[in-house]
């Protein structure tokens, strides 16, 4: 308050502060830029083929069924999941296809349906999108206070560690000058008078809890976006992951299954297929993944047998259609 008070119109407009009044807004809007990447994941995780809400809501009301009934339920379920699993099989195997599947594997944003990334790619590019939302913040509310919001968090702590007093903001000032305009004889006359913004006590709270929360979640949210790219490049650890829950039930018993097991992660359930029992995991218990898997597994391995049967079949001359060759390559 020690300053000369500019007369030049211009410096004046220059150092008028604006911002205070459109908070609520501003609330708002940022509420809005955080909903908005959820709202993509519902309007469009549907178009997998699958209802990933209505799969994860049975998962659940299966933890309190009895144990006939449980039964029932994941036998159903794995039926359910089993016919989308080989209804988005690839059916041609051309070089277009062999290329699109192998830039699938590596380039995580890649929504394929038939190449059971199509989950995967999209949950990633949600991820994406509140990173570079919580980026674009920062600039949003440097443009919106005309301050270097960027570095506004780094100033609090610097105050606090130096024993400085910190109740005097310059960005949020709650003594300021405001001016009015007072016609007088037909001539307009500037009067500057010392205004106090109580307001601006809670604003300053509020955008200091929204730095230091912006920035948590930015960190949390490169972490995720690590684990997730991390977890489409890196197969073997889906093999493990499926692995985990088999062994639990007992069901790898030889060399063969071991190997089988891989073909049963990479080919069968394939990023989708295992990002979906990762989902219910999450939202139910292991215990119902450990049943639906293990319920998976032995179908994987009726049809792989009967595949073989009928390759040896034909062997010995007798006929086998086209798609009863597709399906046995799938999966040896």
């Amino acid at each position: 308050m020690g300053d000369t008070i500019p007369v030049d119109l211009k410096t004046r407009q220059d150092k008028e502060l604006t911002y205070y009044q459109w908070v609520p807004l501003i609330l708002m809007f940022q509420a809005l830029l955080f909903k908005l990447p959820n709202l993509i994941w519902k309007m469009f995780h549907s178009a997998a083929g699958i209802s990933l809400d209505r799969v994860i809501d049975f998962a659940q009301e299966t933890q309190c069924s009895s144990p006939e009934d449980r039964a029932d339920a994941i036998g159903n379920l794995s039926n359910y999941v089993d016919k989308w699993l080989w209804t988005y099989q690839e059916y041609k195997h051309n070089k277009f296809v062999k290329f699109r599947a192998t830039a699938s594997k590596y380039f995580c944003l890649m929504c394929n349906k038939r190449g059971g990334t199509f989950l995967t790619g999209l949950f990633i590019c949600v991820k994406f999108m509140y990173l570079i939302n919580i980026i674009g913040q920062f600039f949003i509310l440097n443009a919106f206070m005309g301050s270097d919001y960027n570095f506004y968090g780094f100033e609090v702590i610097s105050a606090i560690a130096n024993g400085d007093d910190f109740r005097e903001s310059a960005r949020f000032p709650r003594v300021t000058l405001c001016d009015f305009r007072i016609r007088q004889l037909n001539n307009l006359q500037t009067w500057t008078v010392q205004c106090v913004l109580p307001i601006n006590l809670f604003n300053e709270k509020i955008f200091i809890f929204i730095w230091f929360w912006l920035v948590f979640v930015a960190f949390l949210s490169s972490y995720s976006v690590i684990k997730w790219i991390a977890f489409h490049i890196m197969h073997n650890n889906k093999v493990h992951y499926i692995k985990k829950y088999l062994k639990a039930q007992n069901q790898i018993h030889t060399a063969f299954d071991k190997k089988l097991c891989v073909q049963f992660a990479r080919h069968y359930l394939r990023n989708d297929g295992i990002f979906l029992m990762y989902m219910i995991s999450k939202n139910s218990t292991s215990i119902v993944v450990t049943d639906l898997i293990a319920e998976l597994w032995k179908k994987f391995k009726e049809r792989h047998q009967q595949a073989n049967n009928i390759d040896e079949n034909d062997h010995l001359g007798n006929h086998v259609d086209d798609s009863t060759l597709k399906m046995g390559e799938k999966v040896d």
